[in-house]
């Protein structure tokens, strides 16, 4: 039977023992949720994934889950081999069972650009029915102004009969999950819990505090929290799309992009980004952010010009393949590309990039027959892009008219060139977008190098 955690305190779960006694359920098991499961498995608490996919299920079960690193890697199946990390696609029965429950349904954006918060409205409903009295609700994602304290509250208070506050807990803990977040890193995240009553506050920081290594800061201003985490999420997207723009400009000038990052902060200056082919679909903070300031009839230039920028950075690195290509006598049409690096993150197994489908079905579009390879997935984890996927190395290697490079894995730094020229359809280019190859040891080979923002190489 779940306990009152709504009035809990730190004496109650000091101990491993203690945490045993306290079920958490995470709904929606992606990247956020299994990160978050991890976590407090290995604090000790009984964790139930919850996701309506069962291919996701299925996963958990078997003790699965691609993106993580090798030590987390290791600690989550633990877990899940000593039962103390199980998983359901059942969501009524996991809250029924549930002293915590952790939201991390995100709401989508449609192809106008339209924030619908639909599969949210439907999680919380579903959660609202089966909660018992003096549990915890905690949302994870990021959320539009007031979504918590107005529609996620009215619909959970609606559904089970329990006012927030006085039978139920609910708390705001905005986290933003990137594809390069690991398990470490989170673990060092210092976390801000929102709520507009005290209880609710002082459960969820007690519950949150055993995986905050860094502490937390407390606010009873939901909204303001709410804003903060969209705030920093843009200025990540908008610092990326300056960097994508600085990359455009240096290739047109003529100027290493890498060199003059390296410059700048030797005099002081905070790191630059990387430039990097995102799309538009990375960027639904944004949106969400967008969508807000329409309705107050504010303008906000700068996230609406940084989704602008990740489509002129397309059609740039399709000019910059297109070159090279050119520079081999060579046309976009019936040219044999090979995609290098597809997964999210570099040197682990993660879900492909959406950029890279989009890249590809641009230059599939133009005449180029595409083909993908990376060391970190199968074949069976890229099928549904429909396009061939190469095996291993050499298999990837063999007739194409250009390489080019994505994701920057380690393995690509030692590219054996010698190969790709017995296997390639001499002459041949390597385009190299996440600046990971020697231009100069891919030029001395007898290849076309173009990358992005590397301005500097035109041979």
């Amino acid at each position: 039977m779940p306990k009152w955690t709504l009035n809990i305190s730190s004496d109650e779960i000091n101990s491993i023992k203690q945490r045993s006694e306290y079920t958490i359920s995470i709904i929606g098991c992606k990247r956020n949720g299994i990160l978050h499961a991890c976590l407090f498995a290995e604090a000790g608490f009984k964790v139930m994934c919850v996701d309506a996919d069962r291919a996701i299920v299925d996963n958990i079960t078997s003790g699965r889950a691609y993106f993580l690193k090798r030590e987390a890697k290791r600690k989550f199946k633990k877990h899940v081999k000593d039962g103390l990390l199980k998983s359901t696609s059942d969501i009524k029965s996991a809250v029924a069972k549930s002293d915590v429950i952790l939201i991390t349904t995100k709401a989508t954006i449609d192809k106008k650009k339209r924030v619908s918060y639909l599969s949210v409205e439907r999680v919380c409903k579903q959660v609202g029915s089966s909660l018992q009295r003096g549990s915890l609700v905690i949302i994870l994602s990021l959320i539009g102004l007031a979504t918590t304290q107005d529609l996620i509250k009215e619909i959970l208070e609606n559904t089970s009969g329990f006012k927030v506050g006085v039978d139920l807990g609910l708390a705001y803990n905005p986290i933003s999950i990137s594809d390069r977040q690991t398990l470490e890193k989170l673990e060092e995240c210092r976390r801000t819990v929102a709520a507009t009553d005290g209880a609710s506050i002082k459960a969820a920081s007690t519950i949150l505090g055993t995986i905050a290594k860094n502490g937390i800061v407390k606010t009873s201003d939901a909204k303001s929290a709410e804003a903060a985490k969209l705030f920093e999420s843009m200025q990540h997207h908008a610092s990326i799309a300056m960097a994508n723009e600085f990359a455009i400009f240096c290739d047109k000038a003529g100027i290493d992009y890498l060199k003059a990052r390296e410059l700048a902060e030797t005099n002081g200056h905070n790191a630059l980004a990387l430039p990097t082919l995102t799309c538009s679909n990375a960027h639904e903070e944004a949106h969400l952010l967008l969508e807000e300031a329409e309705n107050l009839n504010v303008k906000l230039r700068v996230p609406a010009a940084a989704g602008e920028t990740s489509e002129d950075l397309l059609k740039h690195v399709i000019g910059l393949i297109r070159e090279a290509l050119r520079d081999c006598r060579k046309t976009l049409r019936r040219a044999n590309i090979s995609l290098f690096g597809i997964s999210q993150t570099s040197n682990t197994r993660t879900a492909p990039r959406i950029s890279a489908r989009r890249l590809a079905k641009t230059l599939e579009t133009k005449g180029a027959k595409i083909s993908f390879y990376d060391p970190y997935l199968s074949k069976k984890e890229i099928a549904n892009l429909h396009y061939t996927f190469s095996s291993n190395l050499t298999d990837a290697m063999k007739r194409v008219d250009c390489i080019v490079i994505l994701t920057g894995h380690k393995r690509f730094k030692r590219l054996n060139l010698k190969k790709l020229k017995i296997l390639a359809r001499m002459p041949a280019a390597v385009v190299d977008l996440a600046s990971v190859i020697d231009s100069k040891k891919v030029e001395k080979r007898g290849f076309t190098y173009r990358g992005l923002g590397r301005g500097v190489q035109t041979k």
